[in-house]
């Protein structure tokens, strides 16, 4: 695991998975995974269906904002830089 990953997991929800770290959030009927990827420094939503297995990937622009920046809060406070959660794949 990466320093990164290692301070995610550290933060409220968040877990280590390798080269990754991941959360889950759920609110207003919806729920979310999100996943910062330490090698390309990015960070991917995924919106999960009722059944609770199944999960889509999301455009930042169908996340709730107070979600994202919840989420650039996190990876600040990890000492990732926040514009990250902003890169585009």
């Amino acid at each position: 695991m990466s320093d990164h990953v290692d301070a995610l997991a550290e933060r409220e929800g968040w877990r280590a998975e390798d080269f990754a770290a991941r959360v889950h959030y759920q609110g207003a009927g919806d729920a979310y995974s999100i996943e910062f990827y330490d090698p390309s420094e990015c960070v991917l939503y995924w919106k999960v269906k009722e059944d609770g297995e199944t999960a889509v990937p999301v455009s930042r622009d169908a996340v709730p904002g107070p979600l994202r920046e919840r989420i650039r809060e996190d990876l600040t406070a990890a000492g990732i830089d926040a514009e990250v959660e902003r890169r585009q794949l």
